[in-house]
């Protein structure tokens, strides 16, 4: 797997390592369920900002420290008196981040920490994974940035029950509702973001990153970027499309 090690000797707020084409940015809290630190969100920004200027990055993956828990969110201590637009704006930035991004749910899933995931175009959970939104029962009543993913994402039926029960849900029905993309094993968790990560690696990266602005504008209901033609009616005229039909049809 192309990724930073999964467990840490030492608590931490998260970590970036960069190889192989892949960022990799992990939670590093094991021993609190990988909670997010108020003092954790200008180092993700941080990270962020930081993989934009690494030119051979194709991909980030988002992942926790540990076998139990992806993260439990924001640290709820901290919610009466440190939760503010900064967390928002973290959500918003991996949501609107142009690089393909992954997140690989080592364990379960709370909270914040569900949104986040939510951010990502990709989400492989593990066998034995559940997740809850419990911002009801805390009497939290939920961003409307984050309600906006889950209701488009999930459709307003299991927003609701996840936001208005805040029921648990298991892996199985993670994976059913279209929270997850994928589910597998434990033992195959790493292999299959690597599956991933290749396939990701194959495609042009410029097409890449056009669609995914354009499918994110489709789902948000951005009405020019969703209809313009620019970026299809560039790649038609592009030397890449003429490299790699040539190459396909001199194997054919």
């Amino acid at each position: 797997m192309t990724t930073a090690e999964s467990e840490y000797a030492d608590d931490g707020p998260p970590r970036l390592v960069i190889a192989n084409g892949a960022a990799t940015i992990t939670l590093c809290r094991p021993r609190e369920h990988n909670r997010i630190d108020p003092d954790d969100l200008a180092v993700l920004h941080g990270h962020l900002e930081a993989v934009l200027r690494e030119p051979g990055v194709r991909a980030v993956v988002f992942t926790g420290s540990g076998p139990a828990t992806f993260s439990s969110g924001f640290t709820i201590a901290a919610i009466l008196d440190r939760l503010d637009h900064r967390f928002e704006d973290v959500l918003d930035a991996i949501e609107a981040f142009p690089l393909p991004t992954l997140c690989a749910l080592n364990g379960s899933v709370y909270g914040g920490a569900t949104d986040l995931a939510l951010c990502c175009d990709f989400r492989i959970g593990v066998e034995g994974t559940k997740m809850f939104m419990p911002a009801a029962r805390f009497g939290l009543h939920y961003h409307p940035g984050g309600l906006r993913r889950f209701v488009t994402q999930l459709g307003p039926s299991e927003a609701k029950r996840l936001f208005l029960t805040a029921q648990t849900i298991d892996a199985e029905t993670m994976l059913r509702i279209g929270f997850l993309n994928d589910l597998v094993p434990r033992e195959r968790l790493a292999t299959r973001i690597d599956d991933y990560l290749a396939a990701l690696a194959r495609c042009e990266p410029g097409v890449v990153r056009s669609m995914k602005a354009q499918i994110t504008a489709l789902e948000r209901g951005d009405a020019a970027l969703a209809a313009t033609r620019r970026h299809y009616e560039d790649s038609l005229r592009s030397d890449e499309l003429r490299k790699r039909i040539g190459a396909l049809t001199k194997r054919s």
